[in-house]
């Protein structure tokens, strides 16, 4: 895992434009069945991804905590909002909370997720490869592919099983 993950960021960086080209492709000429398919290839690549082993997600980046976030996280750590706000998260150039820090306060040394059962709704859906209305979203699979072996497994399939 660890080799995979040194060799990511060239990997992507080297299939950017290539990436870039067939997403705007794509969304030109998005096929009827895109959210099927995708929905096979990530539940595909996730059968055989174990998250555990890598958790590049939490080390390099963080989520974005909505509201509902911050008031689910901070009740679970019995802690007020506005406490859990100050001692964790920052606001960001889009006026949007973060983490402070990276990486996640919240990965234990085994690569678990201290607060998993209420975990930020962008941390249940990274790397977002399933989502409905994929094509919309293509810009952020293009940042996902550096940070996450799997969207990048699922977006070389992509194109082999969608040829544009």
């Amino acid at each position: 895992m660890k080799q995979i993950l040194n060799n990511l960021p060239k990997e992507a960086k080297d299939k950017h434009i290539e990436n870039k080209k067939y997403f705007d492709k794509l969304k030109k000429k998005t096929p009827k069945n895109l959210d099927y398919v995708m929905q096979d290839l990530h539940d595909s690549e996730f059968k055989k991804t174990n998250c555990l082993e890598c958790a590049n997600c939490c080390k390099t980046t963080g989520p974005l905590f909505t509201l509902a976030d911050i008031e689910r996280i901070s009740k679970y750590l019995r802690q007020k909002p506005q406490q859990f706000i100050e001692q964790y998260l920052r606001v960001d150039e889009d006026r949007d909370y973060v983490l402070k820090s990276v990486p996640c306060s919240f990965l234990d040394s085994e690569n678990a997720c201290m607060i998993y059962d209420v975990r930020p709704k962008a941390c249940r859906e990274f790397p977002h490869t399933d989502r409905k209305k994929f094509n919309q979203i293509t810009d952020l699979t293009l940042q996902n592919v550096a940070i996450c072996p799997a969207a990048f497994n699922i977006v070389e399939e992509m194109k082999k099983r969608i040829p544009l």
